[in-house]
């Protein structure tokens, strides 16, 4: 649980500066960092998984 909001919580800011840098406006930035939040948790839900199957053997 913690890798996943861990990866949207970077994902959030990582698409935020990069709106941020490209000049956006306001929405813009709000927009990218929904977007790269949601896909940095996908992929963060995808390795806790993957850990999970592995720890359990």
């Amino acid at each position: 649980m913690g890798l996943v909001l861990g990866s949207a919580f970077l994902g959030a800011v990582i698409g935020g500066l990069n709106a941020r840098r490209r000049g956006g406006r306001p929405l813009d930035i709000a927009q990218y960092a929904a977007a790269f939040a949601i896909a940095f948790a996908l992929l963060g839900l995808i390795a806790s998984v993957i850990i999970s199957r592995i720890m359990l053997g």
